[in-house]
């Protein structure tokens, strides 16, 4: 049933949301999880470093998809939910942009939706979207057969995917795309950042940046990584103090007023 109208905030993940592809960040757990030989590590690493000087165009994004599939295929889907799950917080926790966490708690605090929407898998996507308190999450899923990966892909988030599905989410949930936010890095999100009224160039590959400007859509450049453990910490300890604050208040202010009733009644 298509509820009442509402905003959401869509944002890729890679380079947007982390420093890194989010894929490629597991790649040494799932080497140590007996998932890759080292060959594919080493391989992993020099994609990541490709896409952190230069992002990923279309080209090296189908080059990645075929090679990641390829991979993929016979690994046992859970092996991998269960190494993610292990590993989450000592991977991502170091990748996340404070200014992403940031934008994301604004959006929260103005009362949107938040759907993370990313061409990894949604093994990887889920977790994160979770920690990160998305609303939802749209992520390419692979073809599972008796609990191991076939190499197919059952639904690729890429390029006008990703705009499809956002259309669809906005049917489902009642959000006005005019009146919502899209977050993106690359390029290959141009029809991503096209469906919404409020577009916006985070971290711009030089394509996407040329774009942007000819559009009128703001570039936002995050550039500070933070452990998220210890700034979601520091936030609790903060919430926690701030309370302890208020209930000592809110004593003070009790006893004070009690005092202020016996000497009337004395009087």
């Amino acid at each position: 049933m298509l509820r009442g109208v509402g905003t959401a905030a869509f944002f890729d993940l890679d380079k947007t949301i982390l420093a890194k592809s989010s894929t490629l960040a597991f790649s040494r757990p799932f080497y140590t999880g007996g998932l890759i030989n080292r060959r594919s590590v080493l391989r992993s690493a020099y994609a990541q470093f490709v896409f952190a000087l230069q992002g990923a165009d279309h080209d090296q994004m189908e080059k990645m998809r075929a090679y990641l599939s390829s991979l993929c295929a016979g690994w046992p889907q859970q092996t991998v939910r269960d190494i993610v799950a292990e590993t989450l917080h000592t991977i991502v926790d170091p990748l996340v942009y404070d200014e992403a966490v940031e934008l994301i708690e604004d959006h929260q605090a103005r009362g949107h939706d938040i759907v993370i929407v990313s061409s990894s898998g949604a093994e990887v996507v889920e977790p994160i979207g979770e920690m990160l308190g998305a609303t939802r999450v749209v992520a390419t899923r692979m073809v599972v057969e008796n609990g191991c990966y076939t190499g197919d892909i059952e639904f690729y988030a890429y390029g006008p995917t990703k705009a499809s599905a956002m259309r669809e989410l906005a049917q489902e949930n009642g959000y006005d795309l005019t009146g919502c936010y899209a977050y993106s890095d690359s390029e290959t999100d141009i029809a991503m950042l096209e469906t919404v009224g409020h577009a916006y160039a985070v971290n711009p590959d030089k394509a996407l940046r040329r774009v942007a400007g000819e559009r009128g859509w703001p570039v936002l450049e995050f550039r500070r990584p933070v452990d998220l453990h210890e700034r979601t910490g520091w936030r609790a300890q903060r919430g926690r103090t701030a309370a302890a604050a208020a209930a000592a208040g809110a004593i003070g202010f009790g006893w004070a007023s009690w005092q202020l009733r016996r000497r009337r009644r004395a009087s």
